[in-house]
């Protein structure tokens, strides 16, 4: 991969990360609606502890690539060290100011689709160059590879585990709306990923 293509795929990675955190914060933070794996978490400890995703989001990313560092290219881990990064700061940024949908919490299936393509854009994006906002891939594959399960099996354990504990503050219902939210998201992540067809590009830095 030529230095144009790296500029024009870490910008890409960047928008993506861009994207996820503001979807998160206007959206899912404001309505109760949640997400599995990482994000959910991220807004779990927030409900709890009060810790900003900017900062949570950060610390288990980072912990999740090192687990992985041994089953992860250097390409992966550059791209998704963008879009981390980017999407702490964005979300820094979104907490500055006031929600632009305040009222959305009142429309849960609205917040649940309008959530989705938040998620699935955002993520997809970064997906398409090779990384991800978040440490859900990273840990996946490598529980995948040491545990010999199928790797959509881990996602699926990942995120159930999460919204359950999500019961702890969001009623049963909204938990509803967030699975229905996590299974658009996942769809919408593959079709931006593969929709056009991009050349697949070298492992190495």
């Amino acid at each position: 991969m030529d230095r144009k293509q790296y500029i024009k795929s870490s910008l890409i990675a960047l928008l993506g990360g861009g994207i996820l955190a503001f979807g998160l914060y206007h959206i899912h933070a404001q309505s109760h609606i949640t997400e599995g794996g990482q994000l959910g978490l991220t807004l779990l400890l927030h409900h709890w502890l009060r810790i900003s995703p900017a900062l949570s989001g950060f610390i288990i990313n980072t912990l999740c690539y090192l687990v992985g560092w041994r089953t992860l290219g250097k390409t992966f881990l550059f791209y998704s060290g963008i879009s981390a990064v980017s999407f702490s700061v964005i979300y820094r940024i979104c907490e500055q100011f006031p929600p632009l949908w305040p009222n959305v919490a009142g429309y849960p299936l609205a917040a649940a689709l309008l959530g989705a393509v938040f998620v699935g854009l955002g993520c997809g994006l970064c997906v398409r160059v090779g990384g991800a906002p978040s440490g859900d891939d990273a840990i996946a594959m490598s529980l995948s590879r040491i545990c010999k399960i199928k790797i959509e099996y881990v996602y699926m354990i990942s995120d159930v585990t999460v919204l359950l504990l999500s019961l702890s503050y969001i009623p049963v219902r909204r938990i509803g709306f967030s699975l229905l939210s996590v299974l658009l998201s996942s769809k919408l992540v593959g079709l931006v990923q593969r929709f056009p067809a991009q050349k697949k590009e070298g492992n190495a830095l």
